[in-house]
């Protein structure tokens, strides 16, 4: 894990970005049984990561919380199955109520719910089951999202809950830590400002896009 230089075009892209994740998890010694990854933009690392280790790809997805009056502000995050993480430090600074905590976790988890059926189309979920499940996406900033992700991947059944991403900032990485058994990163910045910052091409994922990652591998 690189730390205290500047990342800035770190990565080539999201596909060089997530074979180089998955060399730094092979290096940990984590050996996936499944790769989930946080759509869309963790779909083309998810499938480096996927077609490296030759397990399938899925999708696991969460939608953040927004704070009343400033929804670009996480107070939390729900994930497709309904299953929240809220940040109590936030909630209880901005005096959020439990009834606008309750419609924003139905509001966020149906959203979750619509982006997992947009992309895994007719299969299936993966059953976890005893399985290491790695959650990947193609960096984390606040880690919102993906702290709803780890609960879920713990409740569908997995053993083991790995995060794997490309870059994110110590502090989040080492909150993340306390959730899932291992983080792995391939860059810490030593002053972080955005994900796209490592990247020397990032464009968005189109939704198309996105489908064919799952789609080129085989879902069983």
């Amino acid at each position: 894990m690189a730390f205290g230089r500047d990342y800035t075009g770190v990565f080539a892209d999201r596909e060089e970005a997530g074979r180089r994740l998955a060399t730094a998890l092979d290096e940990r010694g984590v050996a996936p049984g499944v790769v989930l990854a946080v759509p869309r933009g963790g779909l083309p690392v998810g499938r480096a990561v996927a077609d490296h280790f030759g397990v399938p790809l899925d999708v696991v997805a969460a939608k953040k919380l927004g704070a009343p009056g400033n929804p670009e502000l996480a107070v939390g995050a729900a994930a497709s199955d309904g299953t929240v993480w809220l940040n109590d430090a936030l909630v209880s600074n901005l005096g959020v109520g439990d009834d606008y905590l309750d419609a924003e976790r139905e509001r966020a988890a149906a959203t979750a719910r619509e982006k997992t059926a947009a992309y895994r189309g007719d299969r299936p979920p993966l059953d976890l089951e005893g399985l290491t499940a790695v959650v990947v996406d193609d960096g984390v900033a606040t880690g919102a999202t993906v702290r709803a992700c780890i609960a879920a991947v713990r409740n569908a059944g997995a053993d083991r809950v790995v995060v794997g991403v490309p870059v994110g900032p110590q502090g989040t990485l080492r909150e993340l830590g306390a959730l899932a058994d291992d983080v792995v990163c391939v860059d810490v910045p030593a002053s972080f400002r955005a994900v796209g910052q490592a990247y020397r091409s990032f464009p968005q994922v189109s939704d198309d896009r996105a489908r064919s990652y799952l789609d080129d591998g085989t879902q069983e």
